[in-house]
């Protein structure tokens, strides 16, 4: 059978790379939990590039029908973890940035926020290779730019208390640059062994999130 029903084609732009639905009933949600788990799973072995639909039916001894039912393509799925995947970001970004008073305790929040990313990048080997794919497939990328808008929008409302004279426009340019090198940072850490990853954080600390500070004095 093909890896994507006609109904998957027949679908809209806006569609295309999202649940079909998200299940209510009990069952339903268990089987959308496997259908993830077994994603995952498969990610983990063999990357997100090679992931198959028939896989997935054959480890999670689903039908066609079944697996269709929720998730109308492998997108949807990647999509479905990144966004699960985000959330722990999130919220990791949300509760450091509330203990922010000051520039100093700004400095700690960012350098907590790099070393949690690095390290949950580091023991997550499946948000490694989905965090890939949102760069590199278009459907993906609207969940990274989204993710990124609001980590720009948390900072921006932490720099306009620290720093109420200057223009929103210049403050939401540092916020989203920041987030930015942020992320790169972390993404050029993982991609090396774990002591030169750890490094790199470490000197990124140094150079990148005392700037904030400089520029705005």
């Amino acid at each position: 059978m093909s890896e994507q029903p006609a109904a998957t084609r027949r679908r809209s732009p806006e569609q295309i790379g999202q649940p079909r639905r998200i299940p209510s009933q009990q069952r339903g949600r268990e089987r959308f939990e496997k259908i993830l788990t077994v994603a995952s799973e498969l990610i983990e072995i063999n990357g997100s590039d090679a992931l198959k639909m028939s896989e997935i039916v054959e480890k999670a001894e689903l039908s066609f029908g079944a697996l269709y039912q929720y998730f109308p393509d492998k997108t949807s799925i990647i999509r479905t973890l990144a966004e699960r995947f985000n959330e722990q970001g999130r919220q990791c970004v949300a509760d450091e940035l509330a203990k922010v008073t000051d520039p100093e305790t700004l400095h700690a929040a960012l350098c907590t926020i790099a070393d949690e990313y690095y390290a949950f990048f580091r023991r997550e080997p499946v948000m490694r290779d989905i965090w890939h794919a949102t760069h590199t497939d278009k459907l993906l990328q609207q969940v990274d730019a989204e993710d990124m808008e609001f980590h720009a929008q948390a900072l921006f409302s932490v720099l306009r208390l620290l720093w109420p004279a200057r223009t929103e426009a210049e403050l939401l340019a540092i916020a989203r640059l920041t987030m930015q090198l942020l992320a790169a940072a972390v993404r050029y850490a993982v991609s090396l062994d774990e002591g030169e990853g750890a490094q790199a954080i470490a000197l990124f600390k140094k150079m990148q999130v005392a700037d904030i500070g400089r520029l705005l004095a």
